[in-house]
């Protein structure tokens, strides 16, 4: 097996996110389900955006935000994902190669624009997300690139691409690159509702094509359809070598044959923003992986970084995360 030029390569939903401070009474009204995702048209797109307070717009997507904090780390990655030849399209490219992460995906000509992700933030910090897949709608196959992916230690999926049918089975091809190159594929769940859409066709990618499982409670329990996260735990443990599930607050739990390590949250002053606590903890664990360090310092990268993340507006990090952890004595 050759040396691999990546450490990871992202495939995921390449969305340009607009953030803004939301009232519980707003989510309410316009019947939204605080803490999740859920997916809309273009034209509920402009509705809520026109509805929204002052915002921040920034490049994000679930693998996108942890290619970015791999990068902050001082890893070296990749991202596949599809944008259109528009405004947004040039922004995301930008963003993304501007911090370090190599994306030669080409934009469309032609089709729908370029994904956005309208985000609410209420008081206690949680975020409830309204996506605009737009152009990500049409990434399939085609657009796997096998140089990039055989070349990458770790093929990252994000679970919230996994929607069109042409990204599952872009998915199963890209996990076939990897493992004939000798490298592993790693996913994340992304969302509940998500998996629920998708549940058989979310356990035969797990039992046969992955080899990292992410996840949070509930992702997990909705996966084996149970409400005891022990139940969900002792069921995937027979589907991947790693599994690190995570439980806000409580931490996370990283199973592995014959081991479970117990990985405390990272403290924080004070949580502004959940967004992308998730997807920074992926960035830390997956950086640590790829430097064969023991899979405990992975989890508390994983918490460093997603404890950085939710101290702040917005889901990239403030900081340089290289310089978090040299501080905090990790990596």
């Amino acid at each position: 097996m050759t040396k691999a030029s990546f450490d990871v390569v992202g495939i995921g939903n390449a969305i340009v996110d607009v953030i803004a401070h939301a009232e519980e009474d707003f989510l309410e009204r316009e019947k939204l389900v605080k803490g999740t995702m859920a997916l809309i048209d273009a034209a509920r797109a402009e509705a809520l955006y026109q509805m929204m307070g002052p915002a921040i717009e920034s490049s994000g997507g679930s693998a996108g935000n942890t290619m970015a904090g791999l990068a902050s780390l001082g890893g070296k990655g990749a991202y596949i994902g599809k944008v259109r030849d528009d405004l947004l399209g040039q922004v995301f490219r930008h963003d993304i190669t501007a911090i370090g992460v190599r994306f030669d995906s080409p934009a469309a000509a032609s089709g729908p624009p370029t994904a956005r992700c309208l985000i609410l933030v209420t008081a206690d910090g949680q975020r409830t997300m309204n996506t605009y897949l737009g152009a990500c709608v049409e990434l399939g196959p085609a657009d796997i690139d096998p140089e990039i992916v055989s070349a990458a230690e770790i093929t990252y999926l994000e679970g919230f691409l996994f929607d069109p049918p042409q990204a599952q089975e872009g998915f199963r091809k890209a996990a076939g690159i990897a493992h004939a190159a000798g490298r592993q594929v790693a996913l994340s769940l992304s969302d509940p509702f998500c998996v629920e859409r998708h549940r058989a066709a979310f356990r035969d990618l797990v039992g046969g094509h992955v080899d990292i499982l992410f996840a949070n409670e509930a992702e997990i329990c909705s996966l084996y359809e149970t409400d005891d996260f022990d139940k969900a735990a002792a069921e995937v443990r027979g589907h991947v070598a790693i599994a690190a599930l995570t439980r806000s607050a409580a931490g996370s739990v990283i199973f592995a044959p014959g081991a479970a390590h117990r990985i405390a949250a990272a403290p924080v002053e004070r949580v502004v923003d959940t967004t992308g606590a998730g997807d920074l903890y992926a960035s830390g664990f997956l950086y640590g992986l790829t430097r064969n360090l023991p899979l405990p310092i992975c989890g508390e990268l994983g918490s460093l970084c997603a404890a950085e993340i939710i101290s702040h507006f917005g889901a990239r990090p403030e900081v340089k995360l290289s310089e978090l952890v040299a501080q905090r004595g990790r990596g």
